[in-house]
Parts: structure tokens; C-alpha cells; sequence
């Protein structure tokens, strides 16, 4: 057998340029750059190799932080569909630990990104090395054991020839649409640098096939029959449709039945807005005419969810008696939730195969009125929410703005959906921005809506808008954040221009973390802890005046251009002055800080049992109240 000498590393490198995914017939690179922040555990190993052997097959990016180099991969690994990712390296001590949140959302969402931290010196010879946690129980531990429970795939590489079990079993996870979520591939620094004589054959082209496995026909069979019994069936859509690229399938079949459908945050855009049958956002963050149909559907069909808490207001949306359940599911883990009968296949190839079981099946005509009625009665509502009613702005002209300088969030949400058209994409996470743009978005395209809500993680927004534009860079990408979390993590503006990959951050200021300020209110409290505010010298607090923070020059600092706008006319100037720049830019808009949008569900935030205060009673006595209508078994 024909060997060749290489380090650890440099075969890892090797390695990795020569995997390969496909489906449907298209080929993809299943490993398409590597990210990486040096420090001495794998500068000269990884670094090195990288150096020497990566090439233009396995380009370098430099992030600025290793938590954003992560949402960085997660959103590039989801705007390719899972069929391509990103590995990202750090050294061992606090680069690797700053990974730990990127690889929960990572595991969280079900998106592939693989992970290669150094680690201690697997010799142990000049051990407690820079940085090595001293774990008192065992020296096989480091800090680099934080990151099992958040990986799907965990090994550590004590030896060169380990690579030819661990890299194959890392691609398979990575590959694989129900395994699928953070690898983590631990590389000791001195064994990074040890040579071996691994085979050839090692690093020949390899290609991993991603099945669109069909569901059991029987299974089909009993779906479809609850389905012909059902009076009131909707459709709650995830994730799932989109990374099977089931769209095409799902319109196919709500058109044939006629049977509706509400998005979780991640369907968002599988079926777009404009449609008869699209019902917009369900659950916590649903719209009006979404949670209306579900409050009473006798069967629910979950294409691609994972039915989290948001989705399912907490198990207090769905209320009919006798509601059952039917799940379509690449995961068995997932499709037994609820009880529900399991589906377990690719989402798009079960939707077809249902569709062809349904042939001449349609909800009745009553059915079929109340989904319009509830649709035009929402239509009304997002108006008057959105300041769409009798308005007569044009750009550039602030005296035409009644609300001059006061603009509110889901105004702003408005215009920018107004202006940024089909092909851009919007990306969001954390605060109250999700919220509001699960109800009030409308998508005209499949690709327009990039939330990640599994994890909801703040300072994901500009990090994955790069990636998102790394993955797509014909489309216009705007990263929708709150000022909490800009000041969280806004690095990544520079790593765009770096790569001169321009990206819109669109910075909605309103003083703080309102969207936890409002839960605080709502739950009987005044506030406490999540405004921008100066400490107030009589009080000790943190209750003086809000902080006067110039957002537009922190960014001009970074070498990006920088807008303001306090009108609906300064706005849209300022988003189309954003798109005609040729890099990065940033624009601060000011919204007034206001009650959060009418709820339509409910969610399960418990409130103090006990308390002297008596709005917080009256907030505990509406808890429990609310708490009744929630359902323990499915």
C-alpha cells in the first residue's frame, strides 16, 4: 500500500479537501473553508498545515471572535441547505471555550459546522501547559470537555492514526440530515505536529450520498385515512421544509387539499405570504389568523418542527378536545413527539407520497371561509400595527412623517420589508425583533426570512448575516439587531469588509433589552436591569438618564459607512444609500420605546408565587389562570 508522510494536521487538511456531498444529483463541497483564530496550541500544527497544504479548495477566513466565527458557520450551513459547512479552528484554553454557544446553536438548529479546538498536550510531558485546566479527578480532562454535551459528534485525536476512524465517522455526522449539529474533533498540539505514514487511499476524492428516504407505506396509509376524518386539519411547517427543499412540495399540497399552514420561526417563507393558504407565523409569535385556525384544528400535521414551546404556546394553543397529531420527520426522535403518527422520511418525499394518497381529497367549503375570513381579518390588523393605513410619505421628505422621529419597531419592519425587495434576506435571533418579524414579515421569497430561533442566541445577527451572504453573495443581507446585541458582538463588520463581502446591519436603537423589560412588566414588575441607563447618584441604581451612545460612528470607526434615520423618509433613503454602497454599512434608526405588539398566545413564563407587590399578586393570579388551558398529554 502506498504511503505518505504527513503531520497530523496536514492530513487532517488533506482530508478535508476531498469531501464531497450530493443529492439530487448536485454536487457539493461538503467542507468549503476553514475559520480560524490562532494561538500557540494550533498555529503551528493546523496553521501550519493550512498554510502549506489548503489552498484555494480549503480557503482561510479570519474571524475577530470565536463565538461569531460559529454563527458565522451556522448561518452559511443553513442558507446552503445543510449541504455545506464551514470548519472553524481556535487554540485550547479560552478560544476553544468561547466556541461552546456557537456549537449549541449549531446542535440546537440542526445545522453541520465542525470543530477543530488544540487542545492539552496529549504527551502530558511539559503539563499544566499555558492555559490547561487542572482537572482534579482525571488528566484526560480539559476545557475542551465543555463542548460534548453541545456536540453531536465528540472525539479527541491522541494519536496521528486516529484520524482514520475519527474524520470519516466526523463527515457521516456532518453529512447526515438526522444527525446532523456541531462536530468537534479535539487536536492535542504536539500530536498536531506528529508525522505518520498514512495510506493514499486516505485522501481520494470521497462523495456521501444525502438520501431523501421515503416514509413506510402503511404509516402513509394511516396518515392519510386521519387525514380524510379531519374537519379542521392545519399545517404547522419548520425548518425541516426548507432544508429538504420542500417548498415546491408543500405548495403542491395545499393547493390539492386545501388544508393551511402556519410557520414556526424557521419555516418562515416556505410558503409565501401572498398565498391563500398561508396563515403567517404560529405560536407565542403567531399571527391573529394562524392561531385562530389552530385554537380549534382537529388534526395538526407538523412537517419539519421540533413543536418547541413557542410553536405550541406553551401546549396551550391547540385546544380542540380530540386534536391528533400526524408528524413528518427525518428524525424518529422527532416525529414521537405528541404522540403522533410517525412519517419518518425526508419531508419532501413524504409530502408527495401523501399528496398522491390524498388524490381527491379537499376541506369543505366552510372550512375554506373561515381561513379567508381569519386572513382578511389579520390583513386589517397588520395594517393598522404597521402604520399602513392612509399613509403618504415620500423618501427624503420628513415633514410628510406624522410619527417624525418617532418611528415604532413594526413600523420599521414595514419599510424595510417594503424596500428590500425579494432578493435580499433579513437576518435576526434575539430580542424582541423575532417576535415582531414572525408576525408582521411578509416573504416573497423562499430565501428571505434567515431566523435562528433555536437558540435565540444574542450576537448572532451580524456574524450569520456574513455568512449568509458568504454563502449567497448575489443577494442584498441585512442583519436586523437590537442595540443590546450590537454591543454584544458586532466584530464581524470588519471580517465583511475583509472579505469584501458587504452586508446592511440595520441597528433598531430603543435603550436597552426592552424585550425582557416588557416580560418584566407584564409580569407585575416596573423594570429592573435592562435599560442603558446611568447609575443615578442618589438612588445607587441604575435608573438615571438613558446613555447616549453614537452607534453610526462605532461603525464608521470599523471602516464601514454609517446612516441615521429618525423618518420614514430617512429610512428608506438610508436603505437604498446602504445598497448602492460597495461595503458594509450601518444604519441607526431610534424607535420609540413602546408596549410590545397585542399578544395572540400565550407562553409559560412563570410568575412569583409569593410577592408583597400587588401587581405581581395580580400578575400570579393571570399566570395561573393562563397555566389552565395548557394540555399535559398531547
Amino acid at each position: 500500500m502506498k504511503t505518505v508522510r504527513l503531520t497530523m494536521a496536514a492530513a487532517l487538511v488533506r482530508f478535508l479537501k476531498e469531501q464531497h456531498v450530493t443529492r439530487d444529483g448536485a454536487e457539493h463541497r461538503l467542507i468549503h473553508a476553514v475559520a480560524g483564530i490562532f494561538g500557540h496550541g494550533n498555529v503551528t500544527g493546523l496553521g501550519q498545515a493550512l498554510a502549506e497544504h489548503g489552498g484555494a479548495q480549503l480557503p482561510f477566513l479570519q474571524p475577530k471572535n470565536e463565538q461569531a466565527m460559529v454563527h458565522m458557520a451556522v448561518a452559511f450551513a443553513k442558507a446552503r441547505r445543510r449541504l455545506s459547512a464551514f470548519a472553524c479552528t481556535t487554540s485550547v484554553g479560552p478560544g476553544a471555550t468561547n466556541l461552546v454557544t456557537g456549537a449549541a446553536v449549531a446542535t440546537i438548529n440542526r445545522l453541520p459546522v465542525l470543530l477543530l479546538p488544540g487542545d492539552v498536550f496529549a504527551s502530558r510531558r511539559p503539563a499544566p501547559v499555558l492555559q490547561q485546566l487542572e482537572h482534579r479527578g482525571s488528566m484526560d480532562v480539559s476545557v475542551n470537555d465543555c463542548l460534548r454535551p453541545v456536540s453531536r459528534y465528540w472525539d479527541r485525536i491522541q494519536r496521528p492514526e486516529q484520524l482514520l476512524a475519527a474524520l470519516p465517522e466526523a463527515m457521516r455526522v456532518l453529512a447526515s440530515p438526522v444527525e446532523t449539529g456541531a462536530v468537534t474533533l479535539c487536536l492535542p498540539e504536539d500530536v498536531q505536529t506528529e508525522a505518520w505514514d498514512y495510506p493514499e487511499i486516505f485522501f481520494a476524492r470521497r462523495v456521501l450520498v444525502v438520501p431523501r428516504p421515503g416514509c413506510d407505506p402503511a404509516q402513509i396509509a394511516a396518515a392519510a385515512q386521519l387525514l380524510r376524518s379531519a374537519r379542521r386539519p392545519l399545517i404547522v411547517a419548520g425548518g425541516g421544509v426548507h432544508y429538504s427543499q420542500a417548498a415546491t412540495s408543500l405548495q403542491r399540497f395545499v393547493e390539492s387539499t386545501g388544508i393551511p399552514v402556519g410557520f414556526t420561526q424557521a419555516g418562515k417563507g416556505a410558503l409565501l405570504d401572498d398565498h391563500p393558504l398561508c396563515l403567517g407565523g404560529i405560536g407565542v409569535t403567531g399571527t391573529a389568523a394562524a392561531n385562530a385556525i389552530a385554537q380549534q384544528a382537529d388534526l395538526v400535521l407538523a412537517v419539519g418542527t421540533r413543536l418547541s414551546d413557542f410553536t405550541t404556546a406553551s401546549r396551550s394553543l391547540f385546544q380542540h378536545p380530540d386534536v391528533r397529531w400526524i408528524s413528518v420527520q427525518i428524525d424518529p426522535f422527532d416525529a414521537s413527539k405528541r404522540g403522533a403518527v410517525e412519517l419518518v422520511g425526508d419531508a419532501r418525499t413524504v409530502l408527495e407520497e401523501l399528496c398522491a394518497a390524498l388524490a381527491g381529497f379537499r376541506v369543505d367549503a366552510a372550512y375554506a371561509a373561515e381561513i379567508t375570513r381569519a386572513q382578511v381579518a389579520w390583513d386589517t390588523a397588520w395594517r393598522a400595527l404597521t402604520g399602513d393605513v392612509a399613509r403618504n410619505v415620500r423618501a427624503g421628505d420628513a415633514a410628510a412623517d406624522p410619527a417624525a422621529g418617532s418611528l415604532a419597531q413594526a413600523q420599521v419592519i414595514r419599510i424595510v420589508n417594503e424596500e428590500a425587495g425579494p432578493q435580499a434576506t433579513i437576518v435576526h435571533a434575539a430580542g424582541g425583533l423575532p417576535g415582531d418579524l414572525h408576525k408582521l414579515w411578509r416573504c416573497r421569497d423562499p430565501d428571505d426570512y434567515h431566523a435562528e430561533y433555536g437558540y435565540s442566541c444574542m450576537g448572532y445577527e451580524i456574524a450569520g448575516a456574513l455568512g449568509v451572504k458568504l454563502a449567497r453573495p448575489e443577494r442584498t443581507v441585512i442583519a436586523m439587531v437590537g442595540d443590546g446585541s450590537y454591543l454584544m458582538l458586532h466584530t464581524e463588520l470588519v471580517t465583511s469588509l475583509q472579505e469584501d463581502r458587504p452586508i446592511v446591519v440595520l441597528l433598531i436603537d430603543n435603550g436597552g433589552y426592552q424585550s425582557i423589560h416588557n416580560l418584566q412588566r407584564s409580569s407585575g414588575s416596573a423594570g429592573f436591569g435592562n435599560e442603558f441607563r446611568r447609575r443615578d447618584a442618589t438612588s445607587g441604581r441604575l435608573d438615571g438618564p438613558l446613555l447616549s451612545i453614537d452607534y453610526a460612528q462605532n461603525a464608521r470607526s470599523l471602516g464601514a459607512a454609517a446612516f441615521t434615520a429618525g423618518t420614514e423618509g430617512q429610512l428608506r433613503d438610508a436603505l437604498r444609500a446602504a445598497r448602492r454602497e460597495r461595503r458594509s454599512a450601518l444604519i441607526h434608526v431610534t424607535v420609540r420605546s413602546a408596549e410590545p405588539l397585542p399578544a395572540t398566545a400565550w407562553w409559560d413564563v412563570p410568575v412569583a408565587e409569593v410577592s408583597a407587590d400587588p401587581a405581581v399578586q395580580r400578575a400570579r393570579q393571570a399566570y395561573e389562570a393562563a397555566r389552565g388551558a395548557q394540555k399535559v398529554l398531547p
